[in-house]
């Protein structure tokens, strides 16, 4: 508890300009610990810093410990939710132990992309403390999506993990999860690699703080690191990321077959619907899920908190509120998280559990959009995983008209159906072969021959899949 509060201490005077303005390490190895008890609720007060042990995470006093609880939405975005109110909520109404603050790379206003990286910086700054101050674990995400392959800011990696693990070595609540999402077809080895080199400048600072490293096909092959996991450094997890309306038995085969062999798996982002972040939810899958990383001691972080307007968001997109969330506020996303995670019958204050609607994101602004609006799509790349073809586009809007738009949206016309996988920089939706894209509030408006780009998404298609045009 001492060590914890010297943290809060260092943490709030590095935050005071900000503030006023507004164990051992332990290599892979080991056989995994089923546990078919729940375990109590783990807290940096109760449980200090964590280790890993075989497949367990733990406590500094070696008994296992599991952390549930949820992640922001891109702190460039959604940075509201970052408050002490909120994380107090969530710790004491919620029972959750652990927030995940997510550090967009690639993606508008990214760290890497033109983002202002003091305010991004000062946004973990205070996650960390408020975290500290409510008794919960912080995970720091360098939240790689749209960039695909870690080493592709690697410099910057270095440097950001550099920076905050010196400036976080004495908090015994922070972990380091160093590689989102790897996709695009990179390869274990290349993930590895990355792996191997931001751990070492982590290990220069925090000696033994848990890292958490992602695998590939967006953090799904926790196979391929069973095959070869790193072994020059201890207290490393591997991620494992799922949708349950999308991922089924045979991901959930896939990390039970990868702890059997002795990975320790932490599921660092899951959501109840598809892997889009949409459509309906699937409580009987994602029940499925909770069953088997319960009995495995398996840790686990819900995407995403805010009231961003698809599914996945366990906010309604009506609700204006950073803290003192009803369940009135809350989406089906929202009200299922907090039934599973406090056992309670009823979402707070209010409002049966209902299922998710699917036309919520798919519903556009009233405002007119005026002519000259056009958009021009890229194909950045393509890859073939199990099978299935995925197509990674970039795409950009440009206001030919002789007046600004407040407004806009576009179509992607495809030559037979498509799936959509991800996306950033706008709300997404499919009807068939057609891809729909509306602005998010702060690429809305275009001036009079301007432009809007860093738009992304991936979409899952035939092997013959073309874009007709995009209108």
């Amino acid at each position: 508890m001492k060590k914890l509060l010297l943290c809060m201490f260092a943490v709030l005077s590095l935050l005071a300009p900000e503030l006023e303005a507004g164990a051992p390490m332990d290599t892979f190895a080991g056989e995994p610990e089923v546990r078919a008890e729940e375990p109590a609720l783990a807290a940096p007060s109760v449980s200090g810093a964590l280790q890993v042990t075989g497949t367990q995470l733990c406590g500094a006093d070696g008994n296992p410990v599991q952390l549930r609880g949820i992640s922001t939405h891109g702190l460039a975005w959604y940075p509201e939710y970052v408050n002490e109110d909120c994380f107090r909520q969530l710790r004491q109404e919620w029972n959750v132990n652990v927030v995940r603050l997510a550090l967009y790379t690639e993606e508008y206003g990214g760290y890497c992309s033109g983002g202002s990286q003091d305010a991004l910086k000062a946004l973990i700054d205070q996650g960390v403390s408020y975290a500290a101050a409510q008794d919960l674990y912080a995970i720091i995400d360098w939240h790689i999506l749209s960039d695909g392959n870690p080493n592709r800011h690697l410099e910057e990696a270095k440097a950001f993990f550099q920076e905050v693990s010196a400036k976080y070595a004495d908090c015994p609540n922070v972990l380091y999860e160093i590689c989102n999402e790897p996709n695009g077809g990179v390869s274990w080895g290349e993930i590895k690699q990355y792996a191997e080199t931001v751990a070492g400048i982590i290990r220069e600072n925090a000696k033994d703080a848990v890292i958490l490293v992602g695998t590939p096909n967006w953090s799904q092959y926790v196979d391929q690191a069973a095959a070869d996991p790193i072994t020059s450094y201890g207290n490393l997890m591997y991620t494992l990321h799922f949708y349950a309306a999308t991922h089924t038995d045979a991901l959930r085969k896939t990390m039970v077959s990868a702890i059997e062999r002795g990975l320790p798996v932490f599921v660092s982002e899951y959501g109840i619907c598809d892997a889009s972040g949409n459509g309906a939810v699937d409580t009987a899958e994602a029940g499925k899920w909770v069953e088997t990383m319960d009995q495995y001691g398996v840790s686990y972080i819900a995407w995403n908190l805010s009231n961003k307007a698809e599914t996945s968001a366990v906010l309604n997109s009506s609700c204006t509120k950073t803290s003192g969330f009803t369940g009135d506020d809350l989406s089906a996303s929202g009200k299922w998280l907090y039934q599973m995670l406090t056992s309670e019958k009823e979402p707070l204050p209010a409002a049966p559990l209902a299922e998710a609607n699917p036309a919520e994101a798919a519903e556009t602004p009233a405002a007119s959009v005026p002519e000259g609006i056009s958009c021009t799509a890229v194909l950045q790349n393509h890859w073939t995983s199990n099978g299935e073809c995925f197509y990674h586009y970039t795409a950009s809007v440009q206001n030919g008209g002789k007046t600004a738009c407040d407004t806009w949206r576009v179509q992607a016309v495809f030559n037979g159906p498509v799936v959509l996988q991800d996306s950033w920089n706008g709300d997404f939706y499919i009807d068939g072969k057609t891809l729909h894209v509306t602005p998010k509030d702060y690429n809305r408006s275009i001036p009079a021959g301007g432009a809007t780009g860093d738009i992304g998404f991936i979409v899952k298609g035939g092997n013959d899949l073309q874009l007709l045009c995009c209108v």
